[in-house]
């Protein structure tokens, strides 16, 4: 962080000002439009699943049933998504003590998983289909990709207007758009089977799309990783927050400073700072909390910290101590 904002933090000692967190009620009413997109797009992906189905057994298209395929695990991820949402609004109890928070990053670790073997079931097919190459009828092909991009860039419109920020969110948003990405390939291959009587376009068509879905999911799996391995969030610096720390007059020193993610868009850090033997006697303690509280919020977009203010000589006593 430059000079700058650590001067700021600094002179905040003198003027805290904590940062608000968000109300209650505002957090309610993003959840419950986020239920209403999600509840929106799982109704456009039910209804033209079904009609789809009958049009890839009809057709023979690998295409037209890989799609089929991952659109059922669509709808399935993001019901799962809406339940995550439900259990995520739950309030903290004795044995959940910071909620179901969390169930939105397992959610969203289900969906990169479930593209994951969509993606490896379809491969294996379109290699299949490839050496053995099937009849196809282009022109259903055709016709059902053209309403399936239609459908799924509706539905991806629809997720697009959500919380992207969270994880899970964002897992459902991936399956629709590897979808609309497979439904634009799935047109191209009826467009070559119409016009050259090509066959092998449809698994070729097919092998893009499992490229598409290996990203996504890969890319989901990542990120929730991170979450539930307990990784540093990417937007915090633990080096550029232990320099902030130890500007303040008062802080001799910084420990076991760690960093994680609650759930998406919520991080939190717990530290052991210490100080000055005065800090603790003057009663300026609670002033130092306060600066530190706000510097972290303000720099760091972190308003979930735990510090444990400790006096020199307790360096003895602090077993298993690291950076």
């Amino acid at each position: 962080m430059a000079a700058t904002g650590r001067v700021a933090c600094l002179r905040s000692l003198t003027s805290p000002t904590m940062t608000q967190a968000h109300s209650g009620d505002h957090l309610q009413g993003a959840a419950d439009t986020d239920r209403r997109h999600l509840i929106l797009a799982l109704l456009l992906i039910v209804s033209f699943m079904a009609g789809e189905l009958v049009a890839a057994i009809t057709s023979g298209s690998l295409a037209l049933l890989a799609d089929t395929g991952h659109m059922l695990i669509d709808a399935g991820s993001i019901g799962i998504s809406i339940w995550a949402l439900e259990l995520a609004g739950q309030p903290a109890s004795k044995i959940w003590s910071f909620g179901l928070k969390r169930a939105e990053i397992l959610a969203a670790a289900a969906n990169g998983v479930g593209l994951l073997l969509v993606g490896t079931l379809v491969a294996v097919e379109a290699v299949r289909r490839l050496v053995n190459p099937q009849s196809v009828h282009g022109g259903t092909v055709l016709v059902v990709a053209i309403i399936g991009i239609g459908v799924n860039l509706l539905a991806t419109l629809v997720l697009n207007r959500a919380n992207r920020s969270s994880l899970n969110i964002e897992g459902a948003f991936q399956h629709i758009l590897t979808d609309l990405y497979g439904f634009i390939g799935t047109a191209a291959a009826g467009i070559v089977v119409l016009t050259t009587g090509w066959f092998r376009a449809d698994p070729v068509a097919s092998l893009v799309v499992v490229a598409l879905v290996w990203r996504a999911s890969w890319l989901l799996l990542r990120e929730s990783g991170r979450v539930l391995l307990e990784g540093t969030p990417e937007s915090v610096d633990l080096d550029e927050v232990r320099s902030h720390i130890r500007e303040l007059p008062e802080v001799l020193a910084v420990h076991d400073l760690h960093a994680w993610t609650l759930t998406s868009s919520l991080p939190a850090l717990s530290a052991h700072i210490v100080v000055t033997d005065e800090c603790l006697t003057s009663g300026s303690a609670a002033r130092v909390l306060d600066h530190l509280q706000d510097c972290l919020a303000s720099h760091f977009d972190v308003e979930h910290s735990t510090f444990q203010l400790e006096a020199a000589s307790h360096a003895d006593h602090e077993p298993g101590m690291h950076d």
